[in-house]
């Protein structure tokens, strides 16, 4: 059994939640803002559960294949909203979750949550506190790119 953690971040952007939203929900655009990662969807259209995305995280040929299917997709009536996905990949396993909260009408929240199933067993449990700072650090220069391509696209149609 894989030991879960779970690491939680969020950014405030200075942009409509429905922006955020769009940015954070077409899966081939990742890549302009988390870090060292391409995606695309494999099977289905992104949107509706069941579908498959493939993310790849690394350094030129070399990275991480994690293979998610979506679990939810719902968009809120005021912009925004919540996506969930199950990791299936060998390596990353587990639950995430993107949230996109609006806080008027030219503000929101955006919250990412990976609820990881660590792999290795013991070894993958003992070395998650060495891990967990770089990895936080990680999601975190992500957001901030977030916020910073949402507050330059400009609203969406």
């Amino acid at each position: 059994m894989r030991a879960r953690r779970d690491l939680v971040v969020a950014v405030d952007v200075a942009a409509p939640a429905a922006t955020v939203w769009d940015l954070v929900t077409d899966w081939e655009r990742q890549r302009e803002w988390i870090l060292a990662t391409r995606v695309r969807v494999v099977s289905g259209d992104g949107r509706t559960p069941g579908s498959v995305v493939m993310a790849v995280t690394g350094v030129g040929d070399v990275g991480v294949v994690d293979t998610m299917t979506v679990t939810a997709f719902e968009p809120a009536p005021e912009g925004g909203g919540r996506v969930d996905v199950r990791h299936t990949g060998l390596v990353v396993t587990g639950d995430s979750s993107f949230v996109v909260t609006a806080q008027g009408a030219d503000r929101c929240r955006f919250t990412w949550t990976e609820g990881l199933e660590l792999p290795f067993g013991r070894i993958g449990a003992l070395g998650w506190p060495l891990v967990r700072p770089a990895t936080t650090a990680g999601f975190r220069f992500s957001l901030r790119r977030l916020a910073r391509l949402a507050e330059t696209v400009g609203p969406t149609a």
